[in-house]
């Protein structure tokens, strides 16, 4: 097995590295230029993907925090004149789509936990990479640069919250809305400490003592109620007069009663 060791270098080596070898960090791509002066002071090395996006690399050598501000200034400015840039860097070996989102690359030794969970709430296409240089024993003047991407971390999942004000706003018909009101507000009176009435996403779920006996559907003028039929098959019932809600009562009552116990 060959012998190696880790090699301490400079930003201008790590630089030097990205341009001679981009390959080495994603396959495809391409190096553009570097030290692109832009109104937020020098960019440290600008690439082109496989995809032709335009991808803009900001260089650490040490774990730094404020890299992800400067990559974002990078960032700003080099979207502001993609269309430009695009021109200027249009050879046969070197396309940029200027109507393909631009990339930024963080690459740096290490991340902190922080910038990580910063770059969660990120809406761009951002990209970490920890380096690290060896060179073997049989060639020590031969730097390998070796790139990891760090998985960034997930956003969590909003917290949808639904409530009974929102279901019955569906219910265009201002009658047929007054009229489940007051069916809920009938199931309540049935038991006032054990009977609840909780949204869903899109229904309106009847409980007693924690069990279901029930749910409500609005629709734009009229409603269904879900229910068990006297066969036990989950049923539902469409309501647009007082006779069908008269029938379906009768077997939410039964229901009802049964959980209830």
């Amino acid at each position: 097995m060959a012998k190696y060791k880790n090699i301490e270098i400079k930003e201008k080596d790590l630089e030097d590295l990205v341009r001679r070898f981009p390959i080495n960090i994603e396959e495809g791509l391409k190096y553009v230029d570097h030290q692109k002066l832009t109104d937020r002071g020098p960019l440290d090395v600008l690439l082109v993907d496989s995809g032709n996006s335009l991808v803009i690399c900001e260089l650490k050598i040490v774990e730094d925090d404020n890299m992800l501000m400067q990559g974002l200034d990078y960032y700003d400015y080099m979207t502001k004149n993609i269309e430009g840039f695009a021109r200027a860097y249009n050879s046969k070996d070197i396309k940029i789509d200027p109507t393909q989102e631009p990339r930024l690359f963080l690459i740096a030794p290490s991340f902190s936990i922080a910038l990580q969970n910063r770059c969660k709430w990120i809406d761009i296409p951002v990209s970490l990479y920890t380096y690290q240089c060896i060179a073997l024993d049989s060639n020590p003047d031969d730097l390998i640069p070796i790139y990891k991407e760090i998985t960034i971390p997930s956003k969590p999942e909003t917290v949808e919250v639904h409530t009974v004000d929102q279901r019955l706003k569906y219910i265009t018909d201002s009658a047929v809305r007054k009229n489940v009101e007051k069916l809920i507000a009938t199931f309540k009176e049935w038991d006032k400490e054990k009977t609840v009435a909780e949204a869903t996403k899109y229904d309106i779920s009847l409980k007693v003592s924690g069990r279901v006996f029930s749910y409500l559907a609005p629709r734009r003028k009229y409603y269904l109620i879900y229910t068990y039929d006297i066969d036990g098959i989950w049923k539902g019932y469409k309501i647009d007069n007082q006779e069908e809600l008269d029938k379906a009562l009768e077997i939410v009552r039964l229901n009802y009663d049964r959980l209830k116990k």
